[in-house]
């Protein structure tokens, strides 16, 4: 038991760093077509020693300066999107989308078409655990988006030294991961998705529990991005909502704590879960990445918050002007997931924001919204 607890200590997944730095030799994927963009397919690692294939859009802006670009990860029940793509060479930059399930872009029965030399599915691998470790679905899920990221970056027109990362639920686990393991991003944005999965998650109470312990734990010790978010190096934007169903905010607040880099959260009242509109299109990203590899306007800036007895005040700082500030707060104990959240407005003076904090609050942050309508989020304190 002592070994076991130790390896659990100290395991971590490996992947060879240096060949997912290589870009991946490629193919063009014939019978799928999206106006502007091109399908391919390019090597994959292997799978219980077969060689796999990953089906990817990508999209150049059409520009002769070199573009940024952006890596998106799809997440649960999702696949490549060509609309994500085209959203962002909309706004001039490359991207890339992938399969990471071993599917190709057409409907099955069941979801997905797979492809014949696809990689493991998904989701999580939670049934995987006890394979090895190199043909489970977070390794190979990980290691094709990286792959992506290199394919992406060695293409003509292409800024390497300008390209960023997101991805939307399982896609945003996987963006913890993959943004930890690989230091060329030059930003993260993860969408609901985070770490410490055992200790509460949507899996907390289901997928957990039915694994059993020794189990639950390899999984853990192997999977969860909680073993990596401390490598990470670049700045992070956390876009979430009070709500989410599968990653909730006191899993949320430990994972963004972890890099030790500049955070920014964006965390607003009941977000939906989903691709399209609501895990794609959040403006704070655009922004983020705007200011990053634009000279955009970025997103305020909070550089302290704090509460003085039962007032929740904030320092902020911001080129676009702050319009509008709120506390968000609920009353609520028990499920993050069920509790009920309730908005007042909060004061701005200068480069201070406060609100009075109602009697009987569990739980509080201010929101920030600027002229854009752009919204970024303290911290949320729980009380006893």
């Amino acid at each position: 038991m002592q070994t076991l607890l130790l390896w659990l200590a100290l395991a971590q997944a490996s992947w060879d760093r240096d060949a997912l730095a290589k870009a991946p030799a490629t193919v063009a994927a014939e019978g799928f077509d999206a106006e502007g963009l091109k399908a391919v397919y390019y090597d994959g690692l292997p799978w219980k020693g077969k060689p796999t294939r990953v089906f990817a859009w990508i999209g150049l802006p059409t520009s002769d300066a070199k573009a940024p670009g952006m890596v998106l990860i799809h997440g649960g029940g999702g696949t490549a999107f060509a609309d994500w793509v085209k959203l962002w060479t909309g706004r001039g930059y490359a991207a890339i989308a992938m399969d990471l399930c071993g599917c190709v872009p057409r409907k099955a029965k069941n979801g997905w078409e797979r492809q014949d030399q696809g990689g493991p599915p998904g989701w999580g691998g939670f049934d995987q655990i006890d394979g090895e470790e190199h043909d489970q679905w977070t390794w190979h899920a990980v290691a094709d988006a990286i792959l992506g990221h290199s394919l992406l970056r060695s293409l003509p027109g292409v800024d390497a030294d300008r390209i960023g990362v997101t991805g939307i639920s399982w896609g945003g686990y996987l963006t913890c991961i993959a943004a930890a393991l690989d230091s060329r991003f030059k930003f993260a944005a993860p969408v609901y998705g985070c770490g410490f999965l055992g200790d509460d998650s949507t899996w907390a109470d289901t997928t957990f529990p039915k694994m059993g312990k020794e189990k639950s734990e390899k999984w853990l010790a192997l999977w969860d991005p909680s073993r990596y978010l401390k490598q990470a190096t670049m700045p992070f934007l956390w876009v979430n909502g009070t709500n989410d169903f599968a990653y909730p905010l006191d899993s949320y607040q430990k994972s963004y704590r972890l890099p030790q880099t500049d955070r920014t959260l964006a965390i607003r009242v009941r977000m939906a879960h989903a691709h399209g509109g609501p895990g794609e299109k959040p403006e704070e990203i655009h922004a983020f990445a705007q200011a990053i590899f634009r000279e955009g306007v970025p997103l305020a800036r909070i550089s302290a918050q704090g509460v003085d007895g039962d007032e929740a005040w904030a320092t902020v700082t911001s080129k676009s002007p702050i319009v509008r500030a709120e506390l968000v707060f609920t009353k609520d104990a028990g499920k993050w997931q069920k509790r009920t959240w309730e908005t007042a407005p909060a004061m701005i003076r200068g480069t201070r924001v406060s609100a009075a904090v109602p009697e009987g609050t569990r739980v509080f942050y201010l929101n920030l919204i600027d002229e854009r309508s752009l919204v970024v989020s303290s911290e949320h304190v729980e009380r006893p």
